[in-house]
């Protein structure tokens, strides 16, 4: 911590505070039984995660997850959650040892897993070579502003982008139809085309 300077030692300790309300959030949606809390507490939690993402200027990246996490999703799943209890059911005293097993094995092989990854900033890594350099060299000639993310998915990958929200704007609006929204309006207009 001594070869931090003021300004990376705030950036820490806001990315450490981020985390740990990450945390706090993800434990508290394990625990709490109310279907209506952990549906706002995912919210939260992706209102979080996209304040995060702002820190490590990844604002693409914030401004998908502020929509998806937070707005589409919190929709639905308070949607779907019409349609079924408000509370959780009771779980089994030794229900919850497999799943916590199979995250005790998947958090050992990531983190084994790790040690084969390029040092940050390796110019070396596969990341900064061959097209990325491209990017990276030209990019704020021809977009005229900093963030390379959002210069490749912006312009450089414009079309893969839209595609994208396309099959999000489609997933959004199948969920929709499966869950019924829009069924009582059409019903009551053509009631009212009847009653006319």
């Amino acid at each position: 911590m001594e070869n931090f300077s003021n300004g990376d030692y705030g950036l820490f300790l806001a990315n450490f505070l981020l985390l740990l309300i990450l945390f706090v959030v993800g434990v508290a949606i394990a625990r709490i039984r109310s279907l209506f809390a952990i549906v706002m507490l995912s919210g939260v939690y992706s209102l979080v995660s996209a304040t995060w993402f702002v820190a490590l200027d990844a604002v693409d990246v914030a401004f998908t997850e502020a929509a998806v996490g937070a707005g589409i999703s919190t929709a639905l799943m308070l949607g779907a959650m019409l349609l079924t209890a408000r509370t959780a059911k009771a779980e089994k005293r030794f229900s919850r040892i497999a799943p916590f097993l199979v995250v005790v094995v998947t958090g050992a092989v990531l983190l084994y897993a790790t040690a084969d990854l390029p040092a940050l900033g390796d110019p070396n890594s596969p990341v900064n070579t061959g097209v990325g350099q491209e990017y990276l060299q030209r990019h704020y000639g021809e977009m005229g502003f900093p963030n390379v993310v959002t210069s490749v998915l912006a312009s450089y990958r414009g079309i893969d982008t839209l595609g994208e929200v396309v099959v999000v704007f489609a997933a959004g609006l199948a969920v929709a139809l499966l869950l019924g929204f829009g069924e009582r309006s059409l019903a009551e207009s053509i009631r009212n085309g009847d009653e006319n």
